[in-house]
Formats: C-alpha cells, structure tokens, sequence
C-alpha cells in the first residue's frame, strides 16, 4: 500500500517594501538625489509622504505599501482595469512624482516602457477600488482592506484605454 500525503502549497505573499527596494540598481538618473541620504527607497518614499502630507508613519507605510501593491498589479495586468481611491493615491502620486524612482519601476517591472498616468477629471463611482483589492489579493498581495475600503466607491479615473496607462 502506497501512502501520500498532500502538503497544502504555501503561497507566499509579495512584499511591496521588497518590491519597492528591489528598483535601487535600475535608477540611473538623479542618482545623487536619490541615494545621498543612503536609506533605502522605501524609506525615501515614506520620508517624502511624511515631508508632505499630515500623517504619521504608520499610515504612510500602510499607503505606500498599497500604491506600489496597485502599481505592480497594473503594470503586469495591463489587460485588468484597476482604480485607485483617494487615500492610496497619494501614495501613487509620490511614487510618479519621484521621477528618478518612477523611470527604475518602469525599466524593472515594465520592461523599461513608461508606465503613463491618465486621470479623467471626474471620479468614478462603480466600486472599481473594492475589486482592485479584490484582484490584487488575487495576485499575491496582503493589501490593506481598510485603505480600500475608505474609498471603496469613490475611485480614481485612471483611462484603461491609454496605450501602457494606469
């Protein structure tokens, strides 16, 4: 008699701090500025939250973690319509207004192609955030059921239409 035994199959969850940090060889501009304070990229980002928006650490990590998590998922899943509300947003934002670190994210999770940033001016209100979540969950994240839930109605209006956009 042969006995076999399942092991349940671990599946092991994205780190966005790792994702994030893993972009440090892929910046090539502005490297000065990037680096001189030698803290990681994660830290710079939450830094750079904390230099311009009223929160404490906490929150700009949960928001960080949250925009590089939504970034991720939309520059592998071009194919999936994903939107982003309000709170996490900010943490998009940060992302792509740090140029030097924006152009690193696209040369290593996008091939090097630019990812674009095409918002409509009117928000959308048909539950995209919930099912973002739902879909990042779906793709290995641990994401943050309270900062979706915020803006769970109240989405970005990012167009899915634009050539390599978010």
């Amino acid at each position: 008699m042969t006995v076999t035994i399942d092991r349940p199959t671990s599946i092991r969850t994205r780190d966005p701090k790792e994702l994030l940090n893993a972009v440090s060889p892929y910046i090539t501009e502005l490297t000065v500025n990037v680096f001189d304070s030698e803290m990681s990229l994660w830290d710079r980002e939450v830094a750079l939250l904390l230099r311009d928006h009223t929160m404490v650490r906490d929150m700009a990590e949960r928001i960080l973690g949250n925009a590089v998590m939504y970034t991720i998922g939309c520059i592998e899943h071009p194919e999936v319509h994903l939107g982003v509300g309000k709170l996490v947003d900010i943490g998009v934002h940060q992302l792509i207004l740090d140029t030097p670190v924006w152009f690193g994210i696209c040369r290593l999770y996008n091939g090097g192609a630019y990812k674009h940033h095409a918002p409509f001016i009117e928000r959308r209100r048909d539950g995209l955030c919930l099912s973002t979540a739902d879909f990042l969950k779906s793709i290995g994240f641990d994401v943050d059921e309270e900062l979706w839930a915020i803006d769970g109605t109240d989405c970005s209006p990012c167009d899915n239409k634009v050539p390599d956009s978010h």
